[in-house]
């Protein structure tokens, strides 16, 4: 349902914000009932220690898409209470995640009636958009939208990382911090490539340029991308930066991000960095899930051998 509700650009019923926006871990996505479980409990229509009751209870259709900050505040209220605050509030919300706008079926004892209702509205809603999906031209493309990737998460063709080269944590500029830039770069290029996303945390809260920015002789995303060149060339070479990367800065929320689409490579790329001891060593890394992980020499012998030399 949440895919679905996303594509029809439904939007949180507390807050009116759409639910395929990215905007931090406070508007996190989250299920949560419409008729709340406590007041369906303590009820006079409902036995929670009946199987029946309870699964009732528990419905899928007796679900909806908030963010995290608007079911915290949502608590306990009766649905009748809740739903026409909503609809004063936010007239189209109910419609776009097929919640029936008959208020008499908002009172508690009719919380059955309630959800056929909302299963036959989902069924036909969902039916539709799925025939509707059948018949789209097969030529027609459709770019996938930037916030749906982040929101799907890192996986083994996408990564997040919160600065090129700031340490949040220490507040200062951090070399190490652009050896993990590189180190990601390299592991795409050696596997089978994919996206870097950088000024996006690990749990794909967009955070945006402005602190790696700041760090700059000049504070935008030119010098920005000059920088992260420069570093390329130093470490794998022009001609890898010039035809194997992609480099581009959308903007999401207001705050600028860098995307970085890498392209599997077609020749080994071994990153040389600095161990504990101050000398230097070559490293060889691969995608392994959703981070980038470091081949030991035998290990990197026999990767190489299948993926560039076969």
């Amino acid at each position: 349902m949440r895919w679905y509700f996303k594509s029809q650009g439904a939007a949180c019923l507390g807050t009116g914000i759409q639910i395929r926006q990215n905007m931090g871990s406070k508007y996190e996505l989250e299920r949560d009932h419409i008729f709340a479980y406590s007041v369906l409990r303590d009820s006079e229509y409902f036995d929670m220690n009946d199987r029946f009751d309870y699964a009732l209870a528990q419905e899928m259709t007796n679900r909806a898409i908030l963010t995290r900050v608007e079911n915290r505040r949502k608590s306990a209220k009766f649905a009748d209470i809740y739903l026409t605050n909503i609809k004063e509030q936010f007239p189209n919300a109910l419609k776009m995640q097929c919640i029936p706008e008959n208020t008499e079926l908002w009172k508690i004892e009719n919380y059955k009636l309630f959800l056929q209702d909302r299963r036959e509205l989902l069924t036909q809603k969902l039916n539709q958009f799925l025939n509707n999906i059948s018949l789209t031209p097969g030529k027609v493309k459709t770019e996938v939208d930037l916030i749906e990737v982040i929101q799907s998460g890192e996986h083994g063709f996408l990564e997040f990382k919160s600065s090129m080269r700031w340490n949040l944590r220490e507040s200062k500029t951090d070399k190490k911090i652009e050896e993990v830039i590189l180190k990601s770069i390299s592991a795409f290029s050696n596997s089978e490539g994919g996206k870097l996303l950088i000024g996006v945390a690990d749990n794909g809260e967009v955070v945006g340029l402005q602190d790696d920015y700041n760090t700059l002789k000049d504070s935008d995303k030119d010098y920005f991308e000059l920088h992260l060149r420069n570093l390329l060339n130093a470490a794998f070479g022009k001609n890898f930066a010039a035809t194997k990367i992609n480099i581009k800065f959308p903007v999401i929320d207001e705050n600028e991000i860098c995307e970085i689409d890498i392209n599997a490579g077609t020749n080994p790329l071994f990153l040389e960095v600095m161990n504990k001891n101050g000398q230097k060593q070559k490293k060889f890394y691969v995608r392994s899930g959703n981070s980038s992980q470091e081949l030991a020499i035998d290990e990197a012998t026999s990767y190489v051998k299948t993926r560039f030399e076969n």
